[in-house]
């Protein structure tokens, strides 16, 4: 029994901790003041560094001012024709590299050819009269108390008009022929285009342009034959004012009539050639329009093709200055107050991940929405504020493009560094 209840001890005393008898607690661990320091240094420690850390790391981000918000952009140069013409021959192909300059479009240069023939014919017509009318003016302002004297110069003069009028006939008569000569030429290419018309080679219009151009000709052969009818009928007058000087010899009371006149024709004769040089200049710089050159270096986006009409303004292609080209950066309006003119950008390609160095060239003089075509109206009792974008631009350091690869309308990344 004894052995019973001392086996059976343990197990009671355990069944007594389980009833709520609790045990005695153990004393809390001894802290050394050395642990409280090194624990408090080591707090503080941490805290200076994380206020360090951001220190610089407010004065690193407040370094710079960056955007997405960026694009590559470019001036555009359109080529167009400023004379209407046959394009000949298109020597660039779309995308090409061309150099200012270079010729990119030839227009067929045979009608030119023949206007500035026909404008040195005129001026030559024009010149001669004028020569002819110059030597009446001194003659004919002698004075009026040689009237007798001066009706003789008169007959002489008629004389050299007889003269004048008969180069009038030879330069009509030559200028006929050449009308007739391109009137030929118009009529055979009305046939030729009358053919391919009938094969459908070639458009109706080429054929109407045709058509058109050997009716201008036919009027034109016809106005020559007017002018050789006029010559004629200036040379019959001049003939017949000899006649009239031969009977005024023995009057002299029309002679300051007379001198007027003549100064009056003079000076009318060197209007004529004035015009007649406008003209023939006017016809060489149409001639010299017949080649279209590329204005600036760049890559060329092409729109004719060879056989086209094209009229004047007529926009043929378009270059692309790829050296030129510079980044327009959309800033909010909060990141420009320490922006200014000549700080270092770097900006990133979207494209190929290239970095590329550039300075702030100039800040837009509004925000984007200012230059739309319905700019915002804020005067409204709902109104919000927005942050606005102020375009900047930025240009490229020399070189930086050298490969060309940044193009118009790329995106780009900009950070501009504003200490």
């Amino acid at each position: 029994m004894p052995d019973q209840e001392t086996a059976k001890g343990p197990e009671s005393s355990s069944s007594t901790r389980n009833t709520g008898t609790e045990s005695p607690t153990a004393p809390p661990p001894v802290v050394y003041p050395s642990q409280r320091s090194q624990k408090r240094w080591i707090i503080v420690a941490v805290v200076v560094v994380v206020l360090v850390g951001g220190v610089f790391l407010w004065h690193y981000l407040s370094g710079f001012e960056t955007t997405d918000d960026a694009q590559v952009d470019v001036h555009l140069y359109p080529v167009s024709a400023r004379i209407s013409g046959y394009v000949e021959a298109v020597n660039v192909d779309d995308n090409q590299f061309v150099q200012e300059g270079a010729t990119l479009v030839e227009i067929d240069p045979r009608d030119n050819q023949v206007a500035v023939a026909k404008a040195q014919a005129d001026l030559e017509t024009a010149e001669a009269t004028a020569r002819a009318l110059n030597i009446d003016v001194p003659i004919s302002s002698v004075d009026a108390a040689s009237e007798l004297e001066f009706t003789s110069s008169d007959i002489a003069d008629a004389k050299a008009a007889i003269a004048a009028g008969e180069k009038q006939v030879a330069a009509a008569q030559a200028r006929i022929q050449e009308a007739e000569a391109v009137n030929v030429k118009a009529g055979d290419d009305v046939q030729r285009y009358q053919l391919l018309l009938t094969k459908d080679e070639v458009p109706k219009q080429t054929y109407d342009y045709a058509v058109a151009a050997a009716q201008t000709d036919t009027a034109a052969v016809a106005a020559a034959q007017a002018d050789e009818a006029a010559a004629v009928q200036n040379v019959q007058q001049a003939r017949s004012k000899l006649v009239e000087a031969m009977a005024r010899h023995q009057s002299a009371e029309v002679g300051p009539q007379r001198v007027a006149s003549t100064r009056a024709r003079a000076l009318s004769a060197l209007a004529d050639v004035g015009e007649k040089r406008a003209d023939l200049d006017r016809a060489k710089l149409n001639l010299g329009y017949t080649t279209i050159l590329a204005p600036v270096s760049g890559e060329v986006n092409k729109k004719v093709v060879v056989g086209l009409n094209v009229e004047p303004g007529e926009q043929l292609l378009t270059v692309v200055p790829l050296d030129q080209v510079w980044i327009t950066a959309n800033f909010k309006e909060t990141a420009l107050k320490h922006m200014r003119l000549g700080q270092r950008v770097k900006i990133t390609c979207d494209s190929n991940g290239r970095s590329y160095e550039g300075h702030v060239d100039s800040i837009a003089g509004a925000t984007g929405p200012v230059f739309s075509l319905l700019p915002p109206e804020n005067a409204t009792g709902n109104y919000v504020k927005i942050v606005q974008r102020i375009p900047v631009k930025i240009v490229l350091e020399p070189g930086s493009n050298r490969d060309h690869q940044l193009r118009p309308g790329m995106n780009v990344e900009a950070k501009v560094y504003v200490r």
